[in-house]
C-alpha cells in the first residue's frame, strides 16, 4: 500500500522538514522501570492509514544521528519515532558504571517499550521499523514483534568477528574484542566518547559484543534470555523485511547479514547488496547511509520499501539469492 498525502499533510510536512530536524522530545518507561528518552515527529491529525516508523539505532550511536532521516520520512507522510537505548544519549543517567544494560535489554525491554508506546500513541496505525546495525537485531528481540508490518535494516548484524571483512578482520578484532573489553574492565564501562569511537557504553553491552560466538544465544545476554524464556523471540517477527548492505561496510558483509536474517524465520526477506559505485560514490561504509548526502540516492530505497513493501525497478544494487 503506497503512502498517500493529504493537502494538509503536504503543507504540514514541508514546513516541518525545514524547521524540525529534531522532533518533539518524549519520555517512556520500560517494563523494569528504566526511563527512556526519544523524539517524535507527528502529524496533528490522526489517520489510521498513515504508518508510524520507529528507528532503532546502532550500538552506542545516539538517536540524534538519525534526525534528518526521520524528518525525511516525516516529509513523505510518516509519523516517526527515534529513541536512545538505556545508558545512551537521551536515556543516560549521570553515570553508567554498574548500569544493568545488555543487547537483550536494549531489544526486549527498550525497543519493546517503544513498540508499546507506538501502539498507544498511534492507535490503529501500521507500525514499521528501520534498524541500523544492532538496531536490526533489536527489532527481533521484542515480544511484540508481530505488530511490525515492514522492516528495513541497514548493515544489520551482531558482530561475529569471523564475518568482518577479511582485509580488516584482525584490526577490528583487536579494537572491539581486545581493547574495548579491556578498557571496560578497567573503567567499569567503555569510555567510547573520550576515544571518539562510540558513545560511552555499558559493560553488559560490551560483553555481548566482544564475546566471539557465532550464535546470538551464545552471547551472555542471549544465553540468559534463552534460559529464562525457553526460546528467542525472533520468530515473532513476521514483517516484510528488506536488509540493505553496502559492499564496503566491514561489519555488514554478506555472511554477517545472512547470519542475522537466518533468525527471522517467519519474515519475508529480501537482501539488497549495493556497491558504492552503483550510486556514483567511492565509499559509503557502515555509518554514512543516514547522512543527508545520501538523501537522493539511498534514502529513497528505504522509503519505497516502507511505502510499498517492494523495490522499485530502478533500485541500485543486486539482490542476494536466498538459500
Amino acid at each position: 500500500m503506497s503512502c498517500q498525502h493529504t493537502s494538509e499533510q503536504n503543507s504540514e510536512s514541508s514546513q516541518a522538514v525545514v524547521t524540525a530536524t529534531v522532533g518533539e522530545p518524549f519520555k517512556e518507561t520500560a517494563a523494569d522501570g528504566y526511563p527512556l528518552g526519544g523524539f517524535t515527529w507527528r502529524y496533528t491529525s490522526p489517520d489510521p492509514q498513515r504508518p508510524v516508523v520507529i528507528i532503532n539505532a546502532a550500538t552506542s550511536v545516539r538517536c540524534r544521528h538519525y534526525s534528518r532521516f526521520a524528518a525525511y520520512l516525516f516529509s513523505h507522510g510518516f509519523d516517526v519515532m527515534t529513541y536512545d537505548y538505556r545508558g545512551i544519549g537521551e536515556s543516560r543517567s549521570e553515570s553508567i558504571k554498574g548500569l544493568r544494560a545488555s543487547w537483550t535489554d536494549w531489544g526486549a525491554l527498550d525497543f519493546q517499550a517503544i513498540l508499546k508506546r507506538a501502539q498507544r500513541e498511534f492507535p490503529g496505525q501500521p507500525i514499521d521499523v528501520v534498524g541500523h546495525s544492532f538496531g536490526g537485531c533489536a527489532a527481533g528481540l521484542a515480544e511484540s514483534g508481530r505488530v511490525i508490518r515492514r522492516l528495513v535494516t541497514v548493515g544489520a548484524q551482531f558482530a561475529y568477528w569471523r564475518d568482518y571483512a577479511p582485509e580488516q578482520r584482525w584490526r577490528m578484532f583487536g579494537k572491539w574484542h581486545v581493547v574495548m573489553p579491556s578498557l571496560t574492565l578497567l573503567c567499569g564501562y567503555f569510555p567510547g566518547k573520550r576515544l571518539g569511537w562510540l558513545e560511552d557504553t555499558p559493560t553488559g553491552v560490551v560483553r555481548d559484543w566482544s564475546t566471539p560466538a557465532a550464535r546470538f544465544e551464545q552471547r551472555p545476554s542471549g544465553r540468559a534470555l534463552l534460559q529464562t524464556t525457553g526460546a528467542l523471540p525472533f520468530a515473532n517477527l513476521h514483517a516484510q523485511t528488506l536488509a540493505i548492505s553496502i559492499s564496503d561496510d566491514p561489519y555488514g558483509t554478506i555472511p554477517a547479514i545472512e547470519r542475522l536474517l537466518g533468525y527471522f524465520s517467519n519474515a519475508t526477506k529480501t537482501h539488497l547488496r549495493i556497491e558504492p559505485q552503483d550510486i556514483g560514490e567511492q565509499h559509503v561504509g557502515h555509518f554514512a547511509f543516514f547522512r543527508s548526502a545520501y538523501q537522493a540516492t539511498l534514502w529513497p530505497i528505504a522509503l519505497t520499501w516502507l511505502q510499498t513493501g517492494a523495490l522499485a525497478p530502478d533500485t541500485p544494487g543486486r539482490q542476494v539469492p536466498r538459500s
